[in-house]
């Protein structure tokens, strides 16, 4: 059993919810079709980069070790929210029982928050990459990046269990239609008949503190790494340290300008329809995993090289004493 299912205590559980979204889109199906592909591109994109880096011991260090953590968060995120939309809004099987629909709360909750936690985790790798070259491979060992990854994923499983057991022990005694693509945490406990006004402030809290929190964080990393550089002689290593912060940052901006660019359209009011700031929080929220290993494939050097001699498109290359940048 489930252990988010211990925190039902009331009768509300028995007839579970209904997901119900996109009715006001005139070719909802093709929301699908696209959501359907970026899942295809996002799985094969990311199980490609974690093949390329298991299957070669130069990467197994501790930068691809944080890059796989940031694939297996990737692959989780689309797998959660994407394949269950198949059935729900192309064959109308939109009925989700109490316990499913809470434990898809929980875990499309984590794994979104586990993203934004990820890329703090790559942008502490790049910095101790840039501040000490020298002393990287002592600084950043293996071992110690598993325990930084263990520790966050152990923070972000706390920061989430709270506001999703507080949703469990509502009472949803009136309506059971969730007006959204899946069982989000603000669309649910909205439908309880009781007083939600503790669960809004959780909800809030926690949002500003898993997605400003990361990001203030990276900008001080940014802010550290770009004052480390800017003291290095040679025009060369410069260049090398930027095109090193320029990857991490495309992957930064991917994710965070859509997301809160879609929270603006729908505070503001730019967006009226309730089914289409669904549909453009979906694809926001969606498109970061698809595109982050082939940001990485393409402006990483090492990963360049191992895919194009997996293609057979080049030699290996001969070994060199690169730095970990």
């Amino acid at each position: 059993m489930n252990p988010l299912t211990n925190f039902i205590g009331n009768s509300s559980a028995d007839n579970g919810f209904y997901i119900s979204a996109f009715d006001s889109l005139a070719h909802k199906n093709y929301l699908i079709l696209i959501l359907s592909v970026i899942y295809i591109i996002t799985m094969a994109g990311n199980l490609i980069l974690l093949s390329i880096v298991l299957m070669n011991t130069s990467l197994h260090n501790a930068k691809y070790i944080a890059v796989c953590n940031l694939a297996l968060v990737d692959i989780s995120v689309s797998s959660i929210i994407i394949p269950q939309m198949v059935p729900v809004f192309v064959f109308d099987l939109n009925h989700v029982s109490f316990g499913m629909c809470f434990s898809q709360m929980f875990f499309m909750h984590f794994f979104t928050d586990m993203e934004s936690f990820s890329l703090a985790v790559l942008a502490y790798d790049r910095l101790v990459a840039i501040c000490f070259p020298l002393r990287y491979a002592t600084i950043n060992t293996n071992p110690r990046m598993f325990f930084i990854l263990a520790g966050m994923w152990a923070l972000v499983f706390l920061v989430e269990i709270y506001p999703v057991s507080l949703a469990v022990r509502l009472p949803y005694c009136a309506s059971r239609v969730v007006r959204s693509c899946c069982c989000e945490h603000g669309p649910v406990y909205i439908l309880a008949c009781a007083d939600v006004s503790y669960n809004r402030s959780v909800a809030k809290a926690k949002t500003l503190a898993v997605l400003f929190g990361p990001l203030a964080f990276i900008l001080c990393t940014y802010v550290v790494a770009v004052a480390a550089v800017l003291k290095i002689a040679s025009p060369e290593q410069r260049r090398k340290a930027f095109s090193t912060c320029l990857t991490h940052m495309l992957l930064v901006l991917v994710y965070y300008l859509p997301v809160i660019l879609a929270y603006l359209a729908g505070s503001t009011r730019l967006v009226t329809s309730l089914d289409m700031l669904t549909a453009i929080l979906t694809v926001c929220v969606t498109l970061p995993p698809m595109l982050n290993p082939i940001i990485y494939s393409l402006k990483t050097e090492e990963l360049r090289e191992k895919i194009a001699k997996m293609l057979g498109l080049q030699r290996e290359p001969k070994s060199n004493n690169k730095g970990p940048m």
